[in-house]
């Protein structure tokens, strides 16, 4: 067991990799997934569910799990896919597309979440607040995390009027009202509630 109580892996036989996704409640930009097999002797004592933690703390952590994990992969789908096949079928996608694209394939994942849709073979498990309870999935919500969040930096830089650069697409109060006051933005996620309930533009 690592030492901030995360539990080393879900089995003991498998080559196991942990799978999280982010960006899935935000208004605009894609939804990020990564997918992470660790070594048996891996060991960060900051790991935590990316949530937990602060932007510092991940940024510290990213190369740390990109070098120490015996594989990792991390892939995205945009939002026009998003608003073709809902955001959850899309999270699924993105999931199964990081699994695809590790260096080593795994032979048992761990999945955040109570529900999941595999493209392959494997098995799994679905695993409620997965990211707070297993390493792998831990190291995958904070890939998956830093990724999306240097690609909301890029977008902010072309579409400056929303503020992604903070709020990272997420419906906060001022990036709702940016969308009232420029209208929507080419990556907007048009399948979504952009706009508070009653408010018309």
């Amino acid at each position: 067991m690592l030492k901030n109580k995360l539990e080393a892996f879900y089995q003991e036989h498998l080559l196991e990799a942990g799978c999280d996704e982010a960006g899935r409640g935000c208004l605009a930009g894609p939804v990020f997934a990564a997918a992470v097999i660790l070594p048996r002797d891996f060991d960060l004592p900051l790991l935590n569910d990316s949530k937990k933690l602060t932007e510092q703390q991940r940024e510290i952590l990213r190369p740390a799990i990109e070098e120490q994990a015996i594989a990792w992969a991390v892939a995205s789908v945009g939002h026009k896919e998003i608003d073709k096949i809902n955001i959850l079928n899309a999270s699924f996608l993105a999931m199964n597309k990081a699994i695809a694209q590790l260096q080593f394939q795994a032979e048992y994942l761990i999945i955040d979440g109570n529900r999941f849709k595999t493209k392959s073979n494997l098995p799994f498990s679905c695993i409620v607040e997965g990211d707070s309870k297993f390493a792998s999935i831990a190291a995958a919500s904070v890939l998956a995390k830093t990724h999306r969040d240097e690609y909301m930096y890029k977008l902010h830089r072309k579409y400056p009027n929303y503020n992604w650069a903070q709020n990272k697409g997420y419906g906060t109060i001022k990036h709702r009202e940016a969308i009232l006051k420029y209208g929507i933005s080419p990556v907007h996620r048009t399948s979504f509630r952009l706009l508070a309930e009653g408010t018309t533009p």
